[in-house]
């Protein structure tokens, strides 16, 4: 088993971030990275570079005018007056009817829902590359390999089809999803991260051809707060295709392992082609984030129910934040998988 990662991953450093209305260090680090990639190699992972693939791939998720934004709206800021190094507006369409503006701080306030999504020089590249490890690993299963792992840094289950947020700027699991569905008739995914990955259920919340499913903290009381709700199924042709579990916070094993018993059984009922295992590790009892109280074992105990699915899976980097655990807590889950297959 492979996993799929670039130090180009690593250039994106913003350095800073509003908590509870306080400038802070920007906790989505580079750090992150470098202890999962050791994690990864320690549950014996082949590490393989990213392949290179048109942006056009991104199209079928992001549209045209977000690329657009990321590539070059940090250039155009930079002319502003006394401009900071990093995009953040202070201004953001909340209701209907609104329209897309030519000026780069309305647009910068069109395309980043939150604090946690500022563009510096080097985000495009970084999230570019990401993507693309992400659309490598699913080439990888699609060619075959029982499974990829992509060690994506930024992660993306929060981006919408046109707006970054949550460290998310492209959503790397709704892009594998896009670029199986050439092989597969139906594609499943399955997020366990703390966190509900709003911008995934937002990009195929009305398609029927891929199912998604969400295990998170109840949004009642954790981020992302207004998305994840048990209610929200889907719509049109895709309503019943949209399946959330959200559970208590800081809940332990049992009852993030009971969510995921409902959850592997509609996917079973769904018999999908293929899966993407949207993987955040922040759920850990130790993560700076508290959302959960899962135990190392907890995730070894998850991952061998999804390795029982029995599918080709694409595992898509989300969470999982700085503990001295954060690289163990990866290849523990890595190991059960590999092994319970």
């Amino acid at each position: 088993m492979k996993v799929v990662f670039s130090e180009i991953q690593n250039e994106h450093a913003p350095t800073r971030y509003l908590r509870h209305g306080a400038l802070v260090d920007y906790p989505e680090s580079p750090e992150r990275v470098r202890r999962l990639m050791a994690g990864a190699l320690k549950a014996e992972l082949e590490p393989k570079a990213p392949d290179l693939f048109e942006a056009s791939h991104f199209e079928g998720v992001h549209p045209r005018r977000y690329l657009d934004f990321l590539e070059n709206g940090h250039a155009e800021w930079m002319k502003l007056p006394g401009a900071f190094p990093e995009i953040m507006p202070s201004i953001r369409p909340v209701e209907a009817p609104s329209a897309y503006p030519s000026h780069i701080l309305g647009r910068a306030g069109w395309h980043i829902m939150d604090f946690a999504g500022a563009v510096t020089a080097q985000t495009w590249r970084t999230v570019s590359m990401s993507a693309m490890s992400a659309l490598t690993a699913a080439e990888l299963v699609s060619s075959g390999a029982d499974a990829a792992y992509a060690l994506c840094r930024p992660p993306g289950h929060h981006a919408y089809g046109e707006r970054s947020g949550g460290f998310c700027y492209l959503n790397n699991s709704a892009i594998a999803a896009q670029y199986l569905r050439r092989g597969h008739e139906r594609v499943a995914i399955l997020d366990i991260d703390v966190h509900h990955g709003n911008g995934t259920q937002s990009i195929f919340y009305d398609r029927a051809d891929v199912l998604t499913l969400s295990v998170h903290a109840d949004p009642a009381a954790y981020y992302p707060f207004f998305y994840g709700y048990a209610e929200q199924q889907g719509d049109a042709a895709g309503e019943g295709f949209n399946l959330n579990l959200p559970v208590p916070v800081k809940s332990g094993d049992k009852v993030w392992i009971e969510a995921l018993e409902r959850a592997a059984k509609r996917i079973a009922d769904f018999k999908p082609g293929a899966l993407v295992l949207a993987l955040g590790l922040d759920a850990h009892e130790a993560d700076p984030l508290n959302g959960g109280a899962v135990t190392t074992e907890g995730f070894m105990q998850m991952a061998r129910m999804i390795a029982a699915l029995g599918l080709p899976t694409v595992l898509i980097q989300e969470g999982g934040y700085l503990t001295p655990m954060l690289g163990d807590n990866l290849a523990a889950f890595l190991t059960a998988f590999r092994r319970a297959r």
